[in-house]
């Protein structure tokens, strides 16, 4: 059985002829290239109103910027799908099956696609953050008693 193997090399300048051939006579493959820059950036006096086009920080899943324009309220839709993604959780689902799961019910990740097993993996701490308000309330105790009618780990 193969294993691949990567590297990455820090370079001080571009790579010549013959440390390219050594490099493919050693099995190596060029499979990627990542550039960098230095930038001039003016100094944001006002962390609260970032310059217009440049986004201050993703918006946290389950959240969505009120009619205001300045603060943040629950997002119906998307805290139905940390609702659901808590009780797979209490059913101990694999990520590969709540990801099956939320599309099943025709949930959609951000930008219309369909979720992933790294798309739910990915959402676990913010699934965290949240788990106190979605774990408490009248709503979660009738929806318990439910969930603990599924064989443990079936």
């Amino acid at each position: 059985m193969k294993k691949t193997e990567w590297i990455r090399e820090t370079l001080p300048g571009w790579p010549s002829p013959d440390y390219l051939r050594q490099k493919e006579a050693a099995g190596w493959r060029l499979v990627a290239l990542e550039w960098e820059r230095e930038v001039d950036v003016a100094p944001q006096t006002d962390v609260a109103h970032p310059e217009a086009g440049q986004p201050a920080e993703e918006i946290p899943y389950g959240s969505r910027i009120a009619s205001d324009c300045h603060h943040l309220e629950e997002d119906p839709e998307e805290m139905q799908v940390l609702k659901f993604l808590a009780e797979m959780i209490v059913q101990d689902a694999s990520f590969t099956a709540m990801a099956a799961a939320l599309n099943e019910r025709d949930f959609r990740a951000r930008g219309g696609r369909p979720w992933t097993a790294a798309g739910v993996f990915k959402l676990s701490p913010r699934l965290i953050d949240v788990a106190p308000r979605i774990l408490s309330g009248q709503e979660w105790e009738s929806r318990k008693k439910q969930i603990s009618r599924v064989a443990w780990n079936s």
